[in-house]
């Protein structure tokens, strides 16, 4: 056999069907296997897979082994002359396993292979050829000296930015996305060291080859779609520690003792230099916009008082008491940014619906306390008015100004107004466009075009794919969605390389998927258009949860004289209400489960669980651990008040 292809999986479903898909086509003319190694994905990635590619060799595993461990489980029964390791959220051209083979066969000097990257918006991922990291190298990009001279044989050795992305070199290190290994060579040295849970083998395992006497190989005349592009993780805390940490493996292993030491004192500060770049980063994309509104409101209300307090309440003299200043117009601001808060006026996109409502619930809020306020402390409802109206046109100037400035994360309106193109046959095209309007996007158009060069007569088409570069101006279009089943996966990586200058998206429709998956990256948000997903840790979701713990809190504790008598266990139900109330338990939760769980989105744990409605006993583990995967993914706060309701006697629960 002459090449096994290895995956190694973790919840990412979408991506790797369409993986898949183009591996299959890849393969249609070499002898090859497949092997997908699941590290417990909860994601329906092992279903999925042996529905519909049953040829594929599947490894589950029930617990997350790390990529090191996962890929060496299918390597160890692989059968082929080459092992492929080939990450789940790449896309490969019908063409790429026949030309690395060829090359391979053609250059016994060779013990690894990369291939040309590109992200899904047709950009050239630098990562696609990279250099060892030598103590000078890290030096050189942690302190951004490599960004500052991509160019320089001297600086900007970590991504070899002096060689030609087009032209075949000899590299040090081979990118794990795709990482062609000579199976003779990995029986010779070993395969991935498994001290690297996860980033660092591909390093470790390159510095091997070379190591061995063979030579590592960028290949670019064959190229592949890799979704998450070198920044993907970088605001991620976790991604740094375990980034970084592996480079002091790597180094430690490799090296001498001296230089293994300037090593680690460099990663050391990389670590905590980069983890406090993170968390200023996420701090700041989570804070920015209320620290901004505070201000903005702090400021208005301080105008508001100096000018009722000087000309309306005190006209001849005098001053408002200090405890009105300092603690009741602070308590306003703080009530009218809960009230925008809950009403989803931070959430994304930015919307000016939930900040007009916040900022009017909020009021009321506030004139029922001032109708209850000591008389000393009522000065004015026109005050709070002239508030009200300041907050409302400051905070909605914030967002269009933010918006205007094209500040990321700040876009406003909805995706619903996106405008497509669909290139594919008739009846392809039509299910992807049915597809489109089926998930949560409703397009604004949805025009759809021909695979080749001539258009279609029916209805919908608008032009063929050689007239796409004049089209989408001229219908202001914003993403382009090719049908990989009517599109080969060169034309689609050709087309998105010619037109990733007419700044619009791209994403693909995998045959018989029901998921169009794309642009730059598998972590942003909104990139896959599928059936809707209501995750019970969306943050609207997490927000009505939580309010309706703290109202039915509220009125259970209001009521309890009565309703200690409708429950098992009065004493324990007092107790809750206390924990509901001030947020270590919530009101339903999981169901608890023995041994290994699964890795669901992340609530506080629960009085009652799905598993209250159930009447027909305790049931078994696989029955609970769906339940708990139906509840956290198609949440809603109704589910949560029919079993306060249904199951209301165990509240008392322990």
């Amino acid at each position: 056999m002459k090449l096994s292809v290895v995956i190694v999986n973790y919840n990412v479903k979408h991506f790797l069907e369409q993986c898949l898909i183009s591996v299959k086509k890849a393969m249609e003319q070499l002898e090859s296997e497949v092997f997908v190694v699941d590290n417990n994905s909860v994601d329906g990635s092992v279903e999925m897979v042996r529905e519909k590619f049953p040829n594929v060799k599947l490894i589950a595993n029930n617990q997350n082994l790390g990529f090191a461990k996962a890929n060496n489980q299918a390597i160890r029964k692989a059968k082929g002359e080459y092992i492929l390791l080939l990450n789940p959220d790449t896309v490969v051209e019908d063409n790429t396993f026949s030309k690395v083979v060829a090359f391979m066969d053609s250059h016994p000097d060779a013990g690894g292979l990369g291939v040309k990257m590109v992200d899904g918006s047709g950009k050239f991922l630098p990562e696609s050829k990279r250099g060892l990291p030598t103590p000078a190298t890290a030096f050189y990009k942690i302190f951004g000296l490599s960004a500052l001279f991509p160019h320089s044989k001297r600086f900007s050795r970590y991504h070899l930015g002096f060689l030609d992305e087009n032209k075949t070199h000899r590299v040090d290190v081979l990118a794990g996305a795709f990482m062609l290994l000579r199976k003779s060579v990995l029986d010779e040295m070993g395969l991935l060291d498994e001290d690297f849970f996860m980033y660092g083998e591909d390093i470790d395992l390159s510095y091997r080859i070379t190591r061995a006497g063979y030579n590592n190989y960028y290949f670019p005349e064959t190229r592949i779609i890799h979704y998450k592009g070198e920044s993907t993780k970088k605001s991620s805390v976790n991604y740094v520690l375990v980034f970084y940490r592996a480079m002091v493996i790597f180094a430690k292993k490799h090296f001498s003792a001296k230089r293994a030491g300037i090593f680690a004192f460099f990663i050391n500060i990389a670590i905590y230099f980069r983890a406090f770049l993170a968390l200023l980063s996420r701090f700041f994309k989570k804070a920015l916009l209320p620290i901004l509104d505070i201000i903005a409101m702090s400021v208005g209300v301080f105008l508001v008082k100096m000018f009722w307090e000087r000309n309306i309440v005190y006209p001849h003299g005098g001053h408002y008491p200090g405890l009105f200043v300092e603690f009741v117009l602070p308590s306003y601001v703080l009530i009218w940014l809960l009230a925008v808060y809950f009403s989803g006026g931070y959430d994304k996109p930015v919307r000016i619906r939930p900040v007009v409502t916040g900022i009017l619930s909020g009021t009321v809020f506030i004139l029922v306390l001032y109708a209850l306020m000591p008389d000393d402390l009522r000065f004015s409802r026109g005050q709070i008015l002239t508030d009200m109206a300041w907050a409302v046109v400051t905070l909605l100037l914030l967002r269009f100004s933010l918006h205007a400035m094209g500040i990321s994360g700040f876009k406003m309106g909805k995706q619903a107004n996106k405008r497509f193109l669909v290139i594919g046959d008739a009846d392809e095209a039509r299910r992807v466009a049915s597809i489109l309007e089926d998930s949560y996007v409703i397009p604004g158009f949805v025009g759809l075009i021909s695979p080749n060069g001539e258009t279609e007569k029916e209805e919908g088409f608008i032009g063929n794919i050689l007239q796409v570069k004049d089209i989408i101006p001229i219908f202001s279009i914003d993403e382009v969605i090719f049908c990989s089943k009517s599109v080969s996966h060169q034309t689609i990586i050709d087309k998105m390389t010619q037109w990733k200058s007419e700044r619009v998206d791209f994403k693909i429709a995998p045959e018989d998927s029901l998921s169009i998956i794309g642009s730059h990256s598998i972590n942003t948000q909104g990139e896959l258009y599928t059936v809707d997903i209501n995750s019970v840790d969306k943050p609207a979701n997490k927000r009505s949860k939580r309010i309706l713990d703290i109202t039915s809190s509220f009125l259970f504790l209001l009521f309890s004289p009565l309703l200690l008598f409708l429950v098992k266990q009065p004493l324990g139900f007092l107790k809750n209400i206390f924990k509901v109330l001030f947020g270590s338990r919530s009101w339903v939760g999981y169901a608890r489960v023995q041994g290994e769980s699964l890795h669901l989105p992340e609530i506080k744990s629960g009085i009652l669980s799905p598993t209250d409605v159930m009447k027909t006993g305790v049931p078994d583990r696989d029955t609970l651990q769906k339940l708990n995967v139906l509840y956290a993914r198609d949440y809603n706060v109704q589910k949560d008040l029919n079993l306060i309701l249904t199951a209301f006697q165990n509240l008392g629960r322990p």
